[in-house]
């Protein structure tokens, strides 16, 4: 809980509470009267004054210089989701409508594209996903094709039905016959099993004193050190980046450009989502709570997605601090879930 919030008594609660909310709804400063009135609180209009600079001083709401009234600060907001708000799942028949939107038996990526546009067409902000690597996914079958000089071309079909072609330089040609035994012993023996399994398994083997090193097995680890060689980077989708322009709260082309930028980078985001997936559930970020200055000015929710246990990628929606958090935060948690039961119905081997 925010420290600030400690100092608060139940009549400042119930002011912060009222005024952000008001707030968020109408996007301009609230003034005393207009707390008087929707607080229910039965106090004077001094009072209200005296209570609305006890909050400033603590940083939890500001008085814009052309008005009179208050607008809620981050950590305003902070305490706002944490303590004075309650945060209800998604019903039944709102996650009914998000599983229908949803496409069923399409690829990984399609898939992925699908619940960026959901997330910003059900919030009107932007959606941003994650992208898991390749890897990360169990292979189910390997081929390779001879090609010109020690070229390789590895043919990869993974278990949820996407190909990957790659062109790898062995350090010395091997004969069509020879990358069918290859081949043939891949599929045998490690079908079902991500890179880093495979990997891993193979240099035990090579270290293994029982294991006889043939030619067979000798070969199979050169060309699977590079078939199934880590991608350097993840990608990122994003979608809804116009639905930001045009907001009450979004007077600030700078701000708004800088993030656009980070959108075209992606570099920074996503080492931003990253740090997410290590984190159980929804996580939030206010403003300057990132520490990602493109982010200065606005929200970020994000939830992890995954399968078995293993997180996979992270989901989120990006918008103006001025959001209505309770209805934000279960719509990307209820994603989240829809996208993880989703993977595993298609990808069992995951």
């Amino acid at each position: 809980m925010n420290s600030s919030s400690q100092h608060l008594d139940a009549r400042s609660r119930q002011l912060l509470r009222t005024l952000i909310a008001r707030y968020i709804s109408e996007g301009q400063p609230i003034g005393s009267r207009t707390l008087a009135k929707a607080s229910g609180l039965d106090v004077s209009p001094a009072t209200i004054r005296n209570i609305l600079s006890d909050l400033e001083e603590f940083g939890l709401v500001a008085a814009p210089h052309t008005s009179s009234g208050r607008v809620p600060t981050s950590q305003g907001y902070r305490v706002f989701v944490d303590s004075l708000i309650e945060m209800r799942p998604l019903g039944e028949p709102e996650v009914d409508q998000l599983r229908r939107e949803l496409p069923t038996d399409v690829s990984t990526p399609d898939l992925l594209e699908s619940a960026t546009s959901l997330l910003s067409e059900m919030t009107h902000f932007v959606g941003v996903v994650s992208v898991p690597r390749r890897e990360e996914f169990p292979f189910r079958h390997i081929d390779f094709v001879q090609l010109d000089g020690g070229r390789v071309l590895v043919i990869l079909v993974f278990t949820d039905g996407q190909v990957q072609n790659r062109v790898i330089v062995t350090q010395r040609a091997y004969g069509a016959g020879e990358l069918e035994q290859v081949a043939n012993y891949l599929n045998t023996h490690f079908a079902g099993m991500r890179f880093d399994e495979i990997r891993a398994r193979l240099l035990h083997e090579m270290q293994d004193e029982s294991a006889r090193l043939n030619t067979l097995l000798g070969a199979a680890v050169e060309v699977a050190q590079q078939a199934f060689e880590s991608s350097p980077v993840n990608d990122m989708l994003v979608a809804g980046q116009t639905k930001l322009m045009g907001k009450q709260d979004v007077s600030d082309v700078d701000r708004l450009r800088e993030l656009f930028e980070a959108f075209q980078r992606k570099r920074d985001l996503l080492q931003l989502l990253e740090r997410c997936s290590h984190a159980e559930g929804v996580r939030l970020f206010i403003g300057e709570e990132s520490g990602f200055a493109a982010l200065d000015t606005w929200s970020l929710v994000t939830a992890p997605y995954g399968v078995g246990g293993r997180i996979l990628g992270v989901l989120g929606v990006i918008g103006p601090t001025r959001m209505a958090y309770e209805r934000v935060i279960p719509v990307v948690q209820a994603t989240a879930n829809l996208i993880s039961g989703a993977l595993k119905r298609s990808q069992p081997a995951l």
